[in-house]
């Protein structure tokens, strides 16, 4: 999860201001409640513990129950850390979700609050808030909750490829490049999670749009998770949420950061952020980078608008697998999403329809490598691409260290 951007981190009360319960299809369109999912009709004021937990759809765990189905939370069993806590591999029969000997029947994902973090109990109770009742393919599956005394735990489907942020920035024999066709896919899965989140049925605010919080299956379709800080959209004739500045430096919008107006334009600029990280390989903000470079939008946006300058801002992993057109116009578009002015960028459904577009394109990177065209081929470049169908998923892997402070 995020943290506050000021000194002080403070999460705040889950409310609801018309969400109702959403089936998706599979296709990832928006339907109406069908009888799929049972109908949840929420009160336009904030909602009790009590209401949160009794309308969701959720499974109920007993703290026992979690214990067997990880192994007791043994060492050898975490996935990863973070903000909240840590994330604990686990195994539940796929029909009475009772817990399972490892290795057997459906693999979860069990997220534990750590008594003394910085993250609590109105972030956990928020994840479940909106969790337990959106359902789309690119928003991961919460199966259920556990509250049991100070104990505080959240179930998830298992997501066996880890965080975008891993394969974008971690290095070593798992962690393959990912190839220019797979970023993408990514980016136009997670686009679409957003532009559901955003839609006019839902009118949910994320509030922290990450690479660390994309996950991907094993077939890297992606997820968003960690929905503790999303907020209520603005209702009415309001044009703007007016909230505490709260989420990870680097990827939060201006105006947002200036005044505490939220509003869905706030998770476009994050959009463009991620996907300026994904086009060029760097972190939102590193300070090992030379002087200058340390914070990724500033030192890459001269560049974005210059067809014959974009090259200096790809990731050279990259090299010989998108021609330059299509690179500008995803450059472009990341540059549409980080306009200073929220007014000037898009909406999340001409995000979508912008990523598709450069998905059919036809340009492809075998007509501008074709040697009857007086190019040399270049060879490309070994990528997850190659890898997805010769090596079995490994453990999930572990996300990076806390997001960092303003």
């Amino acid at each position: 999860m995020g943290v506050c951007l000021s000194a002080q981190i403070k999460a705040e009360s889950p409310c609801n201001t018309g969400v109702n319960s959403k089936y998706v299809r599979s296709d990832g369109n928006l339907s109406s409640t069908s009888s799929k999912v049972s109908s949840v009709s929420i009160p336009p004021t904030p909602r009790s513990e009590g209401e949160i937990l009794q309308s969701s759809n959720l499974k109920s765990f007993s703290l026992a129950d979690l214990k067997m189905a990880t192994r007791n939370f043994r060492p050898d069993s975490v996935l990863g850390e973070g903000g909240f806590g840590s994330v604990f591999k686990g195994w539940i029969d796929e029909n009475s979700f009772a817990a399972t000997k490892p290795g057997t029947g459906m693999v979860i994902a069990v997220k534990r609050l750590n008594q003394d973090g910085f993250q609590g109990h109105k972030e956990w109770l928020t994840e479940v808030n909106y969790l337990g009742q959106l359902y789309h393919p690119h928003l991961v599956r919460l199966i259920g909750y556990c509250l049991e005394d100070e104990h505080r735990l959240l179930v998830y489907e298992f997501m066996p490829r880890g965080s975008l942020e891993n394969h974008l920035f971690r290095r070593g024999s798992y962690f393959q490049p990912l190839s220019w066709n797979l970023r993408l896919k990514v980016a136009l899965g997670a686009a679409k999670g957003l532009a559901f989140l955003h839609s006019a049925e839902t009118k949910v605010i994320y509030r922290d749009f990450k690479t660390s919080n994309i996950l991907l299956d094993s077939n890297y379709n992606a997820k968003l998770s960690d929905f503790g800080l999303a907020k209520d959209g603005p209702t009415g004739d309001k044009s703007h949420v007016s909230t505490r500045v709260m989420g990870t430096y680097g990827y939060a919008a201006p105006e947002y950061l200036a005044t505490g107006h939220l509003t869905a334009k706030s998770d476009v600029f994050s959009f463009g952020v991620v996907l300026l990280e994904m086009l060029s390989g760097r972190r939102a903000v590193d300070k090992n980078r030379p002087s200058g470079e340390h914070n990724l939008v500033e030192w890459a946006k001269p560049y974005l608008a210059n067809k014959r300058k974009i090259f200096r801002i790809l990731d050279n992993r990259l090299e010989g697998q998108y021609s330059m057109d299509v690179a500008h116009k995803a450059a472009t578009l990341a540059l549409r999403c980080l306009s200073t002015e929220a007014k000037f960028r898009p909406n999340m459904g001409e995000v979508v329809t912008a990523l598709e577009q450069l998905q059919d394109s036809k340009e492809t990177v075998s007509n501008n490598n074709n040697p009857s065209n007086g190019s040399r081929p270049r060879t490309r470049r070994r990528s997850a691409d190659d890898v997805t169908s010769k090596r079995s998923t490994s453990s999930y892997p572990r996300p990076s260290a806390s997001p960092l402070y303003a």
